[in-house]
């Protein structure tokens, strides 16, 4: 085997880096019984996608559609009074192009309810947050509902601190009308999975740090 086979690429390690301190727990409790370790399998977070690779592109542009409002409430649940469907969880990182995660980035989602339909009034289905210490992110709403002429998306604004904006939407697999959204983009599907009390997906931003004064 190869020098560059075993060479870890830096996303690689940063990402060892950040998981370590949730591995230490579990290994220490590492001799618990079969049943301990099928619970822990079950609950082992997915991969995330796309993988950030040294020199990677950034996250594909998508349209931004009628129905974006500026100015949407500072939180990382969209879940209130009124909202119905099923759970969604979607976790993930943001990076810059040379794989560094990136503390403080803004990401501003808006999305259909479970039938299809935008708050175009007020705030159901909005909000943004900022990424951690460790450019990590976790957003909790809903399965959108489909509407006619597109596939099951949601959108989001994406942006490193003092950078240009990037708009673009998260799709999700097997849907069948991904084949026919003229706006769908492979590169922009979430893995989901099932999981008791809904769905969880995972997503990677790669966001260009290109100053947007400088545009």
């Amino acid at each position: 085997m190869t020098d560059e086979e075993h060479r870890l690429s830096r996303a690689s390690f940063l990402k060892a880096g950040l998981a370590a301190a949730a591995v230490v727990p579990v290994l220490i409790g590492a001799a618990g019984s079969m049943s301990d370790r099928k619970a822990q399998a079950a609950t082992k977070p997915l991969d995330l996608t796309p993988a950030c690779h040294d020199g990677d592109e950034p996250t594909p542009p998508e349209i931004e559609g009628p129905y974006f409002t500026p100015g949407s409430p500072e939180r990382a649940s969209l879940l209130e009074p009124g909202v119905t469907g099923t759970q969604l969880v979607i976790s993930g990182y943001v990076f810059d192009v040379y794989c560094a995660p990136s503390e403080g980035a803004l990401l501003d989602f808006w999305q259909a309810d479970r039938y299809g339909n935008y708050d175009n009034v007020g705030y159901t289905l909005r909000g943004h947050q900022y990424t951690d210490a460790q450019g990590k992110f976790t957003l909790t709403t809903i399965v959108p509902g489909l509407y006619p002429g597109r596939t099951r998306h949601i959108h989001v604004k994406a942006q490193l601190p003092n950078a240009s904006v990037l708009t673009t939407q998260l799709y999700f697999p097997g849907e069948p009308r991904n084949n026919t959204d003229p706006y769908f983009d492979q590169r922009l599907v979430m893995p989901v999975q099932r999981v008791p009390n809904g769905r969880t997906a995972a997503f990677d931003f790669v966001l260009s740090s290109w100053d947007a004064a400088k545009k």
